[in-house]
């Protein structure tokens, strides 16, 4: 009886697995960046600008590229990846109200982030960008979470020049 179980374990998972890939090909693309030729401190200051003149203020930067560097010594095989990159983290009282009181869930948005970096291969050229939220459950949280998206659209696009 037990092996019967193994089996059908299994299969469920093969199942869930197979359901799980051909929903994550089938999602529309979550990442929405510009590439902007020129320095990157200068474009840093183009985003940190865009967000300040949005009325908000950056929380937290983390610096990924320089966490890459200081554990590239103990990772086998591992190469450099950018220039620089960091994540800016930032939140909206409004729209983080909106969003929450809509759906409490919604919490797991908050702090919004925007990112930037620049290739090690490809200097000169920095990728400024965002990760487009789920805009989910009810009419009003579908709501807020699209002006959570226009506002990170917005300040891409600003940062970006486009």
């Amino acid at each position: 009886m037990s092996f019967v179980r193994v089996i059908m374990a299994g299969v469920v998972s093969c199942v869930f697995f197979v359901a799980f890939i051909g929903a994550s090909l089938a999602a529309p693309s979550v990442l929405n960046e510009f590439i902007v030729e020129g320095e990157y401190d200068d474009v840093r200051y183009d985003l940190e600008d865009a967000i300040v003149t949005q009325g908000l203020t950056v929380d937290h930067v983390s610096h990924v590229s320089d966490m890459l560097q200081r554990t590239a010594g103990v990772i086998e095989g591992a190469k450099q990846i950018y220039v620089k990159g960091e994540q800016f983290q930032f939140c909206s009282a409004k729209l983080s109200r909106d969003a929450m009181q809509a759906d409490p869930a919604n919490i797991v948005f908050c702090p919004y982030m925007v990112f930037m970096y620049e290739r090690a291969d490809a200097p000169g050229k920095i990728h400024i960008g965002y990760r487009k939220l789920n805009e989910i459950g009810s009419a009003e949280s579908i709501k807020a979470l699209n002006a959570v998206n226009t506002l990170l659209k917005n300040i891409i696009t600003e940062a970006s020049g486009n």
